[in-house]
């Protein structure tokens, strides 16, 4: 049900809920669909940036020809590959791979969901930061024709997210609201996979503190996104 995390805080109070709580919604939830959770979508590029750069983003593949490391993996799937917003030079942050699919880390996520793809109802990819709940598609302005479901989702789990703390995300197609971007995971689950309700999240803050958000927020970032995820999982498998 749910994919791809740049925040495991926010996997982990999920698991935790769908494991140990009590609330009603939670068990029609466990008992609608089965949950996929990725704690860690990148585990070098995480350990990485505990042991020696604090603000790196991409994993830790050696590039061919060149000395500097990494891929980044929200810029490698095979969604309108390199055509906006992604770099084809290994230095760049947002350096691509020097092909779709390039990396182990998304060659795995897409095999479990190429696998489970006829059963799958939705697909939640979490970022830092913007405070934006984001539909597709990420590389070009132009809606995909059911948008309109896309978005009336979108805005009732952001709705709930800002009922718990106050948190406003925008809400919107990625190119539009955010910035254009090409060979994402959540326009690829869509597009490829055909998998209706797939979005990526950009958790707190906007911009205050940005990748260095205090830890006194992670938790409470981890509670209303969570709260989100509950109400669109709920609207998506038709449980009132």
């Amino acid at each position: 049900m749910a994919g791809g995390a740049s925040l495991a805080e926010v996997s982990d109070v999920a698991l935790l809920q769908l494991a140990t709580s009590a609330d009603a919604d939670v068990a029609r939830l466990l008992d609608a669909a089965d949950w996929y959770i990725v704690p860690v979508a990148n585990p070098d590029g995480y350990e990485y940036t505990h042991s020696t750069d604090r603000f790196w983003r991409k994993n830790r593949s050696k590039n061919n020809g060149s000395a500097c490391r990494g891929v980044d993996l929200h810029r490698n799937w095979d969604s309108q590959w390199m055509k906006v917003g992604a770099s084809g030079r290994p230095c760049d942050e947002i350096y691509a791979g020097p092909s779709a699919f390039s990396e182990p880390e998304t060659k795995a996520l897409r095999d479990v969901i190429v696998a489970a793809k006829a059963n799958v109802k939705a697909y939640f990819a979490l970022h830092s930061y913007s405070q934006a709940w984001l539909t597709s598609w990420g590389y070009t302005g132009q809606a995909p024709p059911d948008l309109d479901p896309l978005l009336d989702v979108a805005k009732k789990g952001a709705d709930a997210l800002m009922a718990v703390y106050g948190t406003h995300y925008d809400v919107g197609p990625g190119a539009v609201i955010l910035y254009a971007a090409s060979g994402c995971s959540n326009d690829w689950v869509k597009e490829k996979a055909a998998i209706k309700y797939s979005y990526s999240l950009e958790l707190r803050d906007t911009g205050d503190y940005g990748f260095l958000l205090p830890s006194s927020q992670i938790e409470p970032t981890a509670i209303e996104t969570w709260e989100g995820i509950k109400t669109a999982a709920k609207l998506i498998l038709g449980i009132e």
